[in-house]
């Protein structure tokens, strides 16, 4: 990584203020809910197939099944968690395209969460889809039977990247799509993916502006990954496709996580979920056990960088909440020497039992 990050955008709404003691700020990450998500896999169901970097059954760690046999489990999981006083979870359908399911099958799964939402078990119900499998009369019908969110596959707004990635659909259906969703009175969600062929990070800057612009509820980065059983993997092993080091790809999400939160946009996910059998079908790409807690703690570092930067004069020290203890310095100390630049090394910064962060200086 660089060895300061540059500074951010502050959004209009910042809070940051400095007055004789120093400057005062907070971590803009909205609020993470506290309902749980309770996750139902339609691998590959609905999807056209074209996509060059997918392996949905290794990735989401679910053979694909009949509609039926998904159906059936979910109604007897969700009658035991009645049972047993469970609850209440965020029934999420990931992993097919749930607005091009065939009939009657949107409707049977939404009626099943209906009866559940009834019994006091779920709480809301999201699901996945494809920006082109979002036409206006579907979302407001699927709306009225008790869906609230759609999260859609947007992985980048560039129109090369998306015909060289076998999306089947340009930058165009997403923002149509975009607009339509929320015109529905559903909430909206993002997933964008960094590092397909022929996407960069300066490109992944122009997505998340674009994504601000849009104001989802939720955004999902997902780093690509070169599976094996992919046509990504085939074109890995000739040599026409080379993923991102880590490097690059940690300070490119660091870049990408801060504005999201500035504008009030929740990150839900940083890397792929880890499920049984996806390290080793792994052949290449930006993998790390501990990549998100490294995206948000050089996303911090870039905070505090431009906190200092907008003090105008040395930090005499820092005084950050108690719950960034474990992160600001960032996986195995690798950011110490970043803080050390900026004036803040280890002795300089205490953590107490505050919200805001509070950069000294020196009295006079």
């Amino acid at each position: 990584m660089s060895p300061l990050p540059p500074s951010p955008n502050l959004c209009q709404n910042d809070t940051s203020k400095t007055d004789a003691n120093g400057r005062f700020f907070r971590h803009p990450e909205p609020e993470k809910p506290r309902t749980r998500i309770w996750p139902v896999f339609l691998s590959f169901k609905g999807c056209p197939g074209r996509c060059v970097f997918c392996a949905q059954p290794v990735q989401s760690g679910t053979r694909p099944q009949p509609l039926e046999a998904t159906l059936d489990a979910l109604e007897r999981d969700l009658a035991a968690a009645v049972r047993d006083g469970r609850g209440p979870y965020e029934l999420a359908f990931y992993g097919g395209v749930f607005t091009a399911l065939p009939e009657p099958w949107p409707a049977r799964f939404l009626a099943a969460a209906a009866r559940f939402r009834q019994a006091g078990v779920i709480s809301r119900v999201r699901c996945s889809t494809r920006p082109d499998a979002c036409s206006p009369p579907l979302l407001a019908q699927l709306a009225d039977q008790g869906l609230s969110l759609v999260e859609i596959g947007v992985q980048t707004f560039d129109d090369a990247v998306l015909a060289a990635s076998g999306r089947g659909h340009d930058a165009a259906a997403s923002r149509r799509a975009a607009r339509q969703i929320i015109e529905a009175g559903l909430g909206l969600g993002v997933q964008l993916l960094p590092g397909l062929p022929g996407h960069e990070p300066a490109t992944l800057a122009r997505d998340v502006a674009e994504t601000c612009a849009l104001a989802p509820e939720i955004v999902r980065l997902h780093p690509c990954l070169v599976v094996d059983g992919t046509p990504l993997a085939a074109l890995y092993r000739a040599g026409g496709f080379s993923p991102w080091p880590l490097e690059t790809t940690l300070d490119a999400l660091a870049a990408a996580v801060l504005p999201l939160w500035q504008a009030g946009i929740r990150v839900a996910r940083l890397g792929l979920a880890p499920e049984p059998g996806l390290e080793a079908a792994v052949l290449a790409g930006p993998r790390h056990p501990a990549l998100g807690a490294r995206v948000r703690a050089r996303a911090l570092l870039a905070l505090i960088a431009a906190e200092v930067r907008a003090l105008g004069c040395a930090p005499a020290g820092l005084a950050a909440p108690r719950r960034f203890a474990g992160e600001l310095f960032g996986h195995a100390g690798e950011l110490l020497q970043a803080y050390a630049d900026l004036g803040l090394p280890r002795a300089g910064v205490r953590f107490c039992d505050r919200e805001d962060f509070h950069l000294r200086v020196q009295a006079v």
